[in-house]
């Protein structure tokens, strides 16, 4: 096996073969010597380089070893050293070559970015009196939205080439020989103390004035950092908790915030019973995959606000996105693909005439959802809207829900309103029409349901059933307190109390209950009375 030398070419790590290494060392060295005491000579040597290691990241073959073949190909491509002519810039007549001029930030002299730092030594001018009017413009509302875009968009100068097209041909490299920093006057030194631009009394004065305001906006920009970031990081571990407790532990949990209730406790299998069996697992998968990456992401960022370190996560992160945007465009097309059977709502209405109406008319549960032996329940609190899911026969059981209304015509009737959802009218209206649901009525006495059925083995269509009961004015209503499971929470009911002379709207919730109670139906409503107190006309 051929030996092999490791390299750094531009910041670039190589693997170049023994018999190719001299070449490249000796065509390098030569470039430099021809170049290095030119004006610009450096930077050219570095452009060379960023050029050649460019070229020879192209050619690696499948093992990646830079070979001879390689460097001859590279040095017919960019020419020989002889094809470089070396410029004496003491010869008689010798011209500078006119340098393109770029804004960058400087890197020199910073306040908070560079940003004024690289206006002044671009243009030539104080960098105080950029900063002077960044801060009369920030007063204005909008000096620092200004400053905010330049800092974004303008690319700090690093590189050697780049401080030079930011300072211009007065621009001394820092690894020239003899070169002393800006205010200093010691040789060599790599950085600038106070600016390349020599400011005046009073602009040095402002220039540590904004330097020292600078410090404290960084402090405390640091600080509030820190702040976003340590809640980023709770925000996003919380929240992959949370799922991963619910889709992947399958462990109950609920959400409550102003009114608004939702149990997700198995979410999971009431997915079983709503889309294609086949097609649960992808949408979890997906589901989870949609909200961790953010969240994994949200992570990531804090960390990086909280220790303020920089790292090179550009195709990690666009990686990341990629796999987002697959991972939504997927969970779209399936979750589209089964909704189409929600895209129509329909109806089944059954009607029931109740003849000879007694005085009172005794309301009481028949079968009840407490009674239902399913542990696994899927529920809406504040809509009371509950779903009992039963894996022996594949069935569900949903919570039904009652009306009482005063008849218009004085004829007492039940109506069973049943709804559900399908691809079109005529699908969603038949299965509408098989949803099971039982009362009974006999003398005096009025059996509801709490809950209806869905045929085994049928998916769940926002199945919902409604009983309105109609009575005739003066008729007396009796409540088994069992039936209030029937009458929805949030629903509200005209009603007069036996001891008062006035009506009032009641909403019908935990502390109000119609349950063992004599009401009389009325023009305005239901009115409480005591039973032993009633007289009949």
């Amino acid at each position: 096996m051929d030996k092999t030398i490791n390299i750094n070419l531009a910041g670039l790590l190589f693997k170049i073969d023994e018999e190719a290494f001299p070449l490249l060392r000796n065509w390098l060295q030569a470039i430099s010597n021809r170049l290095r005491n030119s004006p610009g000579g450096l930077e050219t040597i570095e452009d060379i380089e960023s050029r050649v290691a460019e070229i020879l990241n192209q050619q690696k073959g499948e093992a990646e070893v830079i070979s001879k073949a390689n460097v001859e190909a590279m040095i017919a491509i960019i020419g020989k050293p002889e094809d470089f002519e070396s410029i004496d810039e003491n010869a008689p007549g010798f011209v500078p070559p006119p340098l393109k001029r770029r804004l960058y930030r400087s890197t020199d002299d910073i306040i908070l970015s560079g940003v004024c730092g690289g206006l002044g030594a671009n243009l030539n001018t104080d960098p105080v009196i950029f900063r002077i009017l960044f801060v009369i413009a920030a007063f204005f509302g909008i000096g620092i939205l200004i400053y905010l875009i330049l800092w974004i968009s303008i690319l700090p100068a690093k590189s050697e080439s780049q401080k030079r097209e930011l300072y211009g041909s007065s621009y001394q490299s820092s690894r020239a020989p003899g070169y002393k920093s800006a205010g200093t006057g010691i040789e060599g030194s790599s950085a600038y103390d106070t600016g390349y631009y020599n400011s005046s009394r009073l602009g040095n004065v402002f220039n540590e004035m904004f330097r020292a305001v600078g410090k404290l906006a960084f402090v405390i920009m640091r600080i509030f950092l820190i702040f976003v970031g340590i809640t980023f990081v709770l925000t996003g571990f919380l929240t992959i908790l949370a799922f991963v407790m619910i889709f992947v532990m399958k462990m109950p949990w609920g959400f409550t915030h102003e009114g608004i209730s939702l149990h997700f406790g198995y979410v999971h299998e009431f997915l079983n019973y709503i889309v294609t069996p086949s097609a649960t697992p992808w949408i979890i998968f997906l589901t989870l995959l949609v909200i961790m990456l953010p969240m994994l992401a949200l992570i990531y960022w804090g960390v990086k606000m909280i220790f303020w370190f920089r790292a090179k996560d550009g195709v990690v992160s666009l990686i990341g996105f990629v796999l987002w945007v697959l991972a939504v465009s997927a969970l779209a097309m399936i979750l589209l693909r089964e909704g189409i059977s929600f895209t129509q709502s329909g109806k089944s209405t059954v009607e029931n005439i109740i003849k000879n109406v007694p005085d009172t008319l005794y309301i009481v549960a028949g079968r009840r959802c407490a009674d239902i032996k399913s542990e696994k329940v899927f529920s809406i609190p504040d809509e009371e809207y509950s779903v009992y899911m039963d894996d022996n026969n594949h069935q569900m059981s949903i919570s039904a829900e009652l009306d009482v209304f005063q008849s218009e015509d004085n004829q007492a009737k039940i109506e069973i309103l049943k709804r559900s959802s399908g691809r079109n009218r005529t699908e969603a209206a038949s299965k509408a029409e098989m949803l099971g649901y039982n009362y009974t009525l006999g003398n005096d006495t009025l059996k509801l349901d709490e809950y209806f059925t869905i045929p085994s083995g049928r998916r769940w269509s926002a199945d919902n059933i409604r009983v309105n009961l109609y009575v005739p004015a003066r008729t007396i209503l009796y409540f088994d307190s069992n039936t209030n499971n029937l009458v929805r929470r949030g629903r509200q009911i005209e009603y007069m109390a036996a001891d008062s002379s006035t009506w009032s709207t009641h909403d019908i919730n935990e502390s109000w209950q119609l349950g063992n109670r004599y009401w009389k139906m009325s023009d305005n409503g239901l009115t409480e009375v005591q039973r032993n107190t009633l007289k009949y006309k």
